[in-house]
C-alpha cells in the first residue's frame, strides 16, 4: 500500500513547483517591463525638466542683457519704458512656478524668442544713439549739422516703433473659423446650401474666435454683413442692424454681437430673420470685428 501512494506524491510535488516556477518567471516579466517603463518616465521627466531648466537659465541672462540694455540707452539719453516694461514681465516670470508641460514651456521659449527680438532691436538702437553722441561731441562746430543727423535717428527710430505697433495690431486681430451658413425652417430644421426660400424663416451663421495668444481679453462687439450678389447688404434695423465704420465710410451690418473674448476658442451662433423672400443667386456672409477688419467670410446660394 505505501509503495502506491508515493508516486502519487512525487507527482504532485512536480506540479507544484512547475507552477512556482511559472509565476516566479511571470513575476520577473513583469518586473522587468515595470522598469522599463519607469526608466522612460524618468528619461522623459528628466528631458523635460532640462529643457524647461534651459529655458529658465536664458531667461535670467536675458534679464542680466535687460538691464545692461537699459542702462546703456539711458545713460545715451534714449527712450527705456517699453525695455523697463519687458524687464517687469521676466522678473515677475522668474518668480513664478512654471509648469512642465509642454504648452507652458512652449509658451515660455515663445517669450524669450520675443525677448531676444527686443535685444536685438535696441542693440541697433544703442548703435544709433552712440553714433549720434560721438556726432555731437567730436562735431561741435557743426552744431546744425549734428541737430539734423539726431532728428533723422529719431525719426527713424520713430518709423521702427510705429512699424512694431502696428505688427502687434495686425497680430491681435481674431479670425473666425470654420464659418458654418445653416438655413432654418418653422420647425427648427437646419440644412445646408443651397437654400430654398420655403425651407428659410432663420439664416443661421456660426463660427469659432481662432486662439490668440496676442489679443488682449476685453469686450468686442463682433458683426456680422450678408451680401447679395448685386453687393446689397441685406440689412433691418428694427431687427437689430445697424451701421459701423469700414474702410473710412459709414457701412451697414445685418447684426451684431457683443462678447467678452477671452481667448477660449469661443463659438459664436447668429441669427436673422429676413421676414420676407431671399431673391435667388449667391450670397456672401462677412465676419468684422467693430474696429473694422475682416475676421472670415463664407458663401451660401439660394435657388
Amino acid at each position: 500500500m505505501p509503495e502506491a501512494i508515493e508516486p502519487k506524491k512525487s507527482n504532485k510535488a512536480g506540479i507544484i513547483i512547475a507552477l512556482l516556477s511559472i509565476v516566479v518567471i511571470i513575476q520577473s516579466v513583469k518586473i522587468y517591463l515595470d522598469y522599463q517603463d519607469k526608466g522612460e518616465l524618468t528619461e522623459q521627466k528628466a528631458k523635460v525638466e532640462d529643457d524647461l531648466s534651459t529655458t529658465m537659465q536664458r531667461l535670467k541672462e536675458i534679464q542680466s542683457e535687460l538691464e545692461e540694455k537699459i542702462a546703456a540707452i539711458q545713460k545715451l539719453g534714449g527712450d527705456i519704458s517699453d525695455l523697463q516694461k519687458a524687464k517687469a514681465e521676466v522678473d515677475a516670470q522668474l518668480k513664478r512656478n512654471v509648469s512642465t508641460s509642454s504648452r507652458a514651456i512652449k509658451e515660455l521659449k515663445d517669450r524669450v524668442q520675443g525677448y531676444e527680438e527686443l535685444l536685438k532691436i535696441k542693440d541697433d538702437e544703442i548703435e544709433k544713439l552712440q553714433s549720434v553722441n560721438k556726432e555731437l561731441f567730436s562735431e561741435n562746430k557743426q552744431l546744425k549739422t549734428q541737430k539734423n543727423v539726431l532728428n533723422d535717428s529719431i525719426n527713424r527710430l520713430s518709423t521702427t516703433k510705429t512699424e512694431l505697433a502696428s505688427k502687434v495690431a495686425i497680430a491681435s486681430q481674431l479670425r473666425a473659423e470654420n464659418i458654418a451658413v445653416m438655413a432654418v425652417n418653422s420647425k427648427g430644421k437646419e440644412r445646408e446650401s443651397p437654400f430654398k426660400n420655403k425651407q428659410f424663416e432663420k439664416l443661421k451663421v456660426e463660427f469659432t474666435l481662432a486662439e490668440n495668444n496676442v489679443a488682449p481679453i476685453e469686450g468686442k462687439k463682433i458683426l456680422i454683413r450678408v451680401i447679395d450678389e448685386n453687393g446689397q447688404v441685406i440689412f433691418d434695423v428694427a431687427k437689430g442692424s445697424g451701421t459701423f465704420m469700414l474702410n473710412n465710410k459709414e457701412e451697414f451690418y445685418t447684426a451684431q454681437q457683443e462678447i467678452l473674448f477671452d481667448n477660449t476658442k469661443q463659438k459664436l451662433t447668429f441669427f436673422y430673420e429676413k421676414g420676407s423672400d431671399y431673391p435667388s443667386g449667391n450670397y456672401v456672409v462677412e465676419v468684422y470685428a467693430n474696429e473694422g477688419y475682416e475676421m472670415g467670410r463664407a458663401t451660401f446660394a439660394v435657388k
